[in-house]
């Protein structure tokens, strides 16, 4: 994957000040938030700058039990045409069964049966995109209780079977070990990061014992300092913010993309 850089997620309500920005390397946009044949003016403006722009979805689900849509596979196609677009990136996550939409994005059962489902509907994707897909590791509000594997375990084996890429969200593993007690550093001990598309950085708060990963806030030095042990085992291809709601002043977040490229230049300096 070639290098990104350091980027943001693109928002509609971040348009003129992601313009007027320096130090953005690259973008990501929600596919299912444009219309390929109607991009919006700004991302235009900033692709003809050079900037990349990655299509990210949120709602494909391969990890439920039936296919993938073809009709949401041909939007993140489109997208990703319309883009001129180095990879589609999306969720290994459950987000809907039997016509339910879950409303949120599910952890998959990692089970060996469901494995084979998964790895299934990840090379249904791949035949049906223009370019790679990577997969994102997901914040979990549970576990199922017939889990045979980690969630690392299974992105593991799933990029074995399939040459998926990973963007691995760090702000996920920081919500996983808060919530749930699943050591972060361990995942990115058994995360194939050689595999590694991008990165995920972003902000949450505590409340009542629980961490909320609502993308609205400064990530906290936790999630950086696992960018950081991140960037010590490999060197990331991109770095990206996602700030999704509540959207700071510009310097804000100016200082956000400061303070991860310190973070990953610690790990320069401790190499």
């Amino acid at each position: 994957m070639a290098g990104l850089g350091v980027g943001i997620g693109w928002r509609s309500e971040l348009d003129l000040t992601i313009e007027r920005m320096a130090g953005v390397d690259f973008l990501e946009v929600v596919a299912e938030n444009i219309k390929p044949a109607h991009l919006p003016e700004s991302l235009r403006v900033l692709r003809a700058r050079g900037l990349p722009v990655i299509p990210h979805g949120v709602s494909l689900g391969v990890g439920g039990a039936e296919p993938p849509s073809p009709a949401r596979l041909a939007h993140l196609a489109a997208c990703a045409q319309a883009l001129e677009a180095p990879l589609v990136s999306e969720h290994l996550a459950f987000v809907r069964g039997g016509g339910v939409e879950a409303g949120h994005l599910l952890p998959v059962p990692r089970t060996r049966e469901s494995l084979k489902v998964v790895i299934e509907n990840v090379r249904r994707a791949q035949d049906a995109l223009p370019v790679p897909l990577a997969l994102e590791n997901v914040a979990a509000i549970f576990g199922w209780p017939e889990d045979e594997l980690t969630e690392a375990q299974f992105l593991a084996e799933l990029v074995a079977a399939t040459g998926v890429g990973l963007l691995v969200d760090v702000a996920n593993l920081y919500t996983n070990q808060f919530n749930l007690g699943l050591p972060a550093v361990a995942a990115l001990d058994t995360l194939p990061l050689e595999h590694l598309a991008y990165v995920h950085v972003a902000g949450g708060y505590e409340h009542h014992g629980i961490w909320h990963d609502t993308h609205t806030m400064a990530a906290p030095q936790p999630v950086l300092d696992l960018l950081t042990e991140l960037c010590s085992r490999v060197t990331p291809p991109g770095v990206l913010l996602e700030w999704d709601d509540e959207y700071p002043s510009d310097a804000v977040l100016a200082n956000e993309l400061s303070r991860i490229r310190a973070a990953m230049a610690v790990a320069g300096e401790a190499g």
